[in-house]
């Protein structure tokens, strides 16, 4: 059986963290980020988990993650 190709936007974009749930760096700090307030950049340096049913998809995408 042939190999499954990864999707390679999802490649550079999700991981997978040690207990296995998939997680990305949250949208809106690449530009415009002076205007915002301090606790709003703060709060988007951190990684976010996905949902169970996200996490399934993000597991037909990335196959062998």
């Amino acid at each position: 059986m042939p190999k499954i190709k990864s999707h390679s936007g999802a490649k550079k974009r999700f991981s997978k963290s040690a207990s296995g749930k998939w997680r990305h760096y949250r949208p809106g700090r690449r530009h415009l980020i002076a205007p915002m307030k301090n606790d709003r950049r703060r709060s988007l340096n951190r990684k976010n988990e996905l949902t169970g049913t996200e996490g399934r998809t993000m597991s037909r995408f990335l196959p062998y993650a």
